[in-house]
Formats: structure tokens, C-alpha cells, sequence
């Protein structure tokens, strides 16, 4: 898989896949604004570099899920202002595919445009790989050169994915280098004590990270909503606390399986339930093994935090994917608060998996910096913990064979 240093870009054009699929949120005005700019700020490296190396940058992106039709609250213009801002460049949003050849060959060595969201196209997504290969075409047309800078999609077979992958010379950008890396190195090389801690709210959602990753982990840590699963397949009531039923001979068999490895499956041994799901629900603190029948959980209990940190004290790799708890909620996100701060605070490998988890530590306050890698790819990041091979990926190294 090439990188941009393999590239040659001065007074090229490069088409970067970026992943800008931001959250956004009404401001109280009647105006919209981008609530957590995260996934714009980590594509600047690679523009950055671009620019500065002569090339012409064509920016596609997604935001949403607009069904293939355009879609005012899915439009990208929030996203070309600020990455506007954060460059102290203008950037065009080419709001038409059409028109996108007249204004790429007015551009200048430097110069940055990003088309409008890719999902209005419906062939983006089509399952028709003739559609994709039709929309691919276009957006080739508009370019010498393909990067493939948008973590959070590589997991997809798409055409601004994988199809213009295999019609371009392409390589990855400094995200999706530094994502693969990252993950390649947790999974074949970790340093040990190796801890996995997963949480979030179904156990179905990481059965195959639980299964690839029990004959390579070292102990794995179970909290959120799927841990109620694990607590059911022991024998014991977990109230009107989310349960999956249907999982719950499958969670034995992990627990069976994790035995015959000698891995360390560690469960809350208390947790904190509510009598509704509301910020101001009223809540207490009971055994894991004592829910009461009407109470539903929703945080891992101080104990439990106390028993993870523990867990994680002398780890030398440490993955996290899933929050411990409800943590929009100020009452219900202790656990994931305690899992961040013992993990900002470690000198171990510390990689927090994208998705939930890297919005928790945002809107918590923690400082990215204090993590060796924070994800940008929720789901990518859990396909690549299951072992599986991503398609963006696999169109790079076979662009540069």
C-alpha cells in the first residue's frame, strides 16, 4: 500500500476521499453548526501536504444518509467553510458533478474544492458495481491521482472508495497510513499485558471482535449495555436492562472458550440503575447480581471502575471500543469517564477504537493528546479488530501492485 511519499504530485490533481461525515446540530437560532469538527481536523495533514507540494486538491466526502437524492440538511457547505477556515484558503463546494471538470481546470497548484455530498449520487452505495463503476469514471475523469484519506469508510464498498481506487495510481493518505499501522500493530505485535476494553450497547454489534480477538488478548473488560448479556449468561436477573436473549448461548460459549485460553474475562461486579431512561431518572448503586426487576442499567458502578482501572494499571497495549455507560447522560457517565482518565493516564499503548468512544472523551473533556491514537472509524476500526479484510484497503494494494 503507497503512502503520499510515494507520490509524485507537483501541478497534478489529486482526488482525496476524506471522511467529513460530521455531527450537526441546531445552535438554538435556527441555525445549524458542526458540533465536533474532529473527522475535518484530522484530514488536514494530508490536504496540508498536498497543497504544499504543488497539487490541486479535489476533496469527496459523504455526510449522512441522504438515500441518493439531495438533501439540504446533508449538504456539505458547513463542512467547506470550516475546512475553509482551518486552512486560510477558500474552498469551492461544487454543488453539481457536472460542473466539476470546468472548475477543476481553473484551479491553480494549491488551490482546494469539495464536491457535494457523494451520497446524492445514488450510485455511491449501489450494490451494482456497473453504477459505481459508471459514477468512479466521472470522478477519475477529474483527476490524475487518488488518495484515500477517509478512514471511516474503507470498510465500504462504494464507489468513492474502491472503485476510483482501481482506476487511479493511488495510495493512502496520512490518516488512513497512520489507522492501518495503528491497527496492524495492536493485532500482530501488541505490547503485553494486551487489554481490550469493549462496551457500547449490543453484544451482536462485536461478536466477531469477541472472536478474534480472544486468542490474542490477555484480559478483556466488558461494560455498557452489552454487559448485561455477560451477566445474564452467568444466571443472574439483569432487570429491564438491555438484554439480547438471543445471545446469550453464545456469550457462554465465550466465557467457556476464554476459560480453555487462560484470557481473563472481566465483568462489573456492580453497576448503576435508574427507574427510567432520563437524565433525572432516580438511580442507586446495586451488586451486579441484584438488579432490581423494574431498574434498568445504565453506567458500570464505582466498584467496577475501580476493578477495571486496576485491570488496566500494568497493561502495556490497551484498546478501547464502547462506552461504559449512557455518558450523554451526566448521572451515568462515571465508567466512562474513570476508563478514559486511567487511560490518558498510562504509559501503555493506548488506542481509543473511533465511534462512541472518541466522542465520549470530546464531550468529557479529555484531551486527545494524552491517547497514542484516537480512531476516526468506529465501524472500520471494529472490522479491522475482527480480523476482516476492509475493501478500501485491499482496492490500495491492489492499485499498487
Amino acid at each position: 500500500m503507497r503512502s503520499l511519499d510515494d507520490l509524485q504530485v507537483a501541478g497534478r490533481t489529486v482526488l482525496v476521499r476524506a471522511d467529513f461525515n460530521v455531527p450537526l446540530a441546531d445552535d438554538g437560532s435556527g441555525s445549524r453548526i458542526i458540533t465536533d469538527d474532529g473527522r475535518i481536523r484530522s484530514a488536514l495533514p494530508t490536504i496540508n501536504d498536498l497543497r504544499s507540494a504543488g497539487a490541486r486538491v479535489v476533496l469527496v466526502s459523504h455526510l449522512g444518509r441522504p438515500k441518493g437524492a439531495p438533501s439540504p440538511e446533508a449538504s456539505l457547505a458547513l463542512v467547506a467553510e470550516r475546512v475553509s477556515e482551518l486552512l486560510g484558503a477558500p474552498v469551492e463546494l461544487v454543488t453539481d458533478l457536472s460542473d466539476a471538470p470546468t472548475v477543476v481546470g481553473a484551479m491553480s497548484p494549491g488551490d482546494v474544492i469539495l464536491l457535494e455530498n457523494i451520497r446524492f449520487d445514488a450510485r455511491e452505495t449501489s450494490k451494482d458495481p456497473v453504477e459505481r463503476a459508471a459514477l468512479a469514471a466521472e470522478l477519475a475523469a477529474l483527476a490524475d491521482i487518488y488518495v484515500a484519506d477517509g478512514f471511516g469508510v474503507v470498510h465500504r464498498e462504494q464507489a468513492s472508495v474502491t472503485d476510483v481506487a482501481r482506476l487511479l495510481p493511488s495510495a493512502a493518505g496520512r490518516l488512513v497510513h497512520a489507522e492501518a499501522e495503528v491497527f496492524q500493530r495492536i493485532l500482530n505485535d501488541p505490547a503485553r499485558p494486551f487489554v481490550v476494553v469493549l462496551g457500547g450497547s449490543k453484544v451482536s454489534d462485536k461478536l466477531g471482535v469477541i472472536g478474534n480477538l480472544l486468542s490474542r488478548v490477555d484480559r478483556l473488560l466488558i461494560g455498557g449495555g452489552m454487559a448485561f448479556t455477560f451477566l445474564a449468561a452467568q444466571g443472574w436477573g439483569v432487570g429491564s436492562s438491555l438484554l439480547e436473549e438471543d445471545q446469550v448461548d453464545t456469550v457462554r460459549g465465550f466465557l467457556a472458550q476464554a476459560a480453555e485460553l487462560g484470557v481473563e474475562i472481566v465483568l462489573p461486579i456492580d453497576i448503576v440503575v435508574a427507574d427510567a431512561f432520563k437524565a433525572d431518572a432516580n438511580s442507586q448503586v446495586v451488586p451486579a447480581e441484584s438488579i432490581p426487576a423494574e431498574w434498568m442499567g445504565l453506567d458500570i458502578g464505582p466498584a467496577t471502575r475501580a476493578l477495571f482501572s486496576a485491570k488496566i494499571a500494568d497493561a502495556g497495549t490497551i484498546v478501547w471500543n464502547g462506552p461504559m455507560g449512557v455518558f450523554e447522560m451526566a448521572a451515568f457517565a462515571g465508567g466512562t469517564r474513570a476508563i478514559a482518565e486511567t487511560m490518558a493516564a498510562s504509559s501503555a499503548f493506548t488506542v481509543i477504537g473511533g465511534g462512541d468512544s472518541a466522542a465520549a472523551i470530546r464531550l468529557l473533556g479529555i484531551d486527545e493528546a494524552a491517547f497514542s491514537h484516537v480512531s476516526t472509524g468506529g465501524g472500520a476500526s471494529l472490522e479491522f479488530l475482527e480480523g476482516r479484510e476492509l475493501p478500501g484497503l485491499v482496492a490500495l494494494e491492489e492499485s499498487a501492485r
